[in-house]
């Protein structure tokens, strides 16, 4: 793959991972309009690329990761512990489909860009209801994600394995139309995915490592690893003051444009 093409596609993963407009379904455009056929070297790139957009996360909320960490090891039932355990609930929906359903899901992944246009329409639709929530948004300041707030939005964030589907724009969505404050669900759906992606990405690595590609270049993946990682530090605090501004519903002209891109490619090629 050509370094060109590593970087444009890791910045798309970059902003999309954040962005409220499905980085899947993105990295699928992207690769079809730049005609991009990794062969052997997809899961390497995609393992690349995926640990860029964590590190991005984990720099932007640092001190967050710091804070729960101190409060887990206090070994008392405090805050930090009670918004931990809300993150392993929430785990619980994506991590029933990646055991069971995980063949399922990676056949999607095959280039239907029908599929992809229109998962991009229900990420807009999604976006689109955001404006309810915005009109409550005073009297939900502070209120934070409860217990069962946690495994909605983690069903939210099962369902968005789907490419097409926005998994920040499905739980942030989700959370505000639950009534959430704003600043506090940015906050956990970016944490929320740190460990499903880790683990994804283990077990990724471990497929990798019974079939290493046998040929690659070194510089496209350094190359689509700082693309992804400098343009997912720019994409996550961008969306932090997106939700915080009330503006996330904007996206959701975008989604229909872009839904009607990939199905008309997909259909007319």
């Amino acid at each position: 793959m050509e370094t060109l093409k590593a970087i444009l596609l890791g910045i798309i993963q970059g902003l999309t991972e954040f962005l409220p407009v499905s980085s899947s379904g993105h990295i699928e455009l992207g690769k079809a309009f730049l005609n991009v056929d990794m062969g052997e070297n997809d899961l390497l790139f995609t393992i690349i690329v995926h640990c860029a957009t964590v590190f991005s996360t984990i720099v932007i909320f640092r001190k967050d990761i710091l804070n729960v960490l101190k409060g887990l090891f206090a070994f008392q039932w405090n805050e930090e512990t009670q918004f931990a355990a809300k993150i392993l609930i929430s785990m619980i929906p994506v991590g029933i489909v990646g055991l069971l359903f995980e063949k399922q899901v990676e056949a999607f992944f095959e280039g239907n860009l029908v599929l992809v246009g229109l998962m991009l329409w229900v990420t807009a639709l999604l976006l689109f209801l955001t404006r309810y929530a915005e009109k409550k948004s005073i009297e939900n300041q502070g209120k934070k994600v409860s217990f069962s707030n946690a495994l909605v939005i983690g069903l939210a964030q099962a369902i968005a394995v789907m490419p097409g589907i926005s998994r920040s724009g499905s739980t942030i969505s989700t959370g505000l139309l639950l009534g959430v404050d704003k600043s506090l669900i940015a906050r956990f759906s970016f944490l929320m995915v740190l460990p499903p992606i880790l683990g994804a990405t283990l077990l990724k690595v471990k497929d990798l490592a019974e079939k290493p590609p046998v040929d690659f270049s070194v510089m496209p993946m350094v190359a689509g690893f700082i693309a992804a990682f400098l343009s997912g530090l720019l994409a996550c605090t961008w969306m932090i003051n997106l939700v915080k501004t009330g503006k996330l519903s904007h996206f959701a002209y975008y989604c229909l444009l872009v839904g009607a891109i990939a199905i008309g490619i997909g259909y007319f090629g």
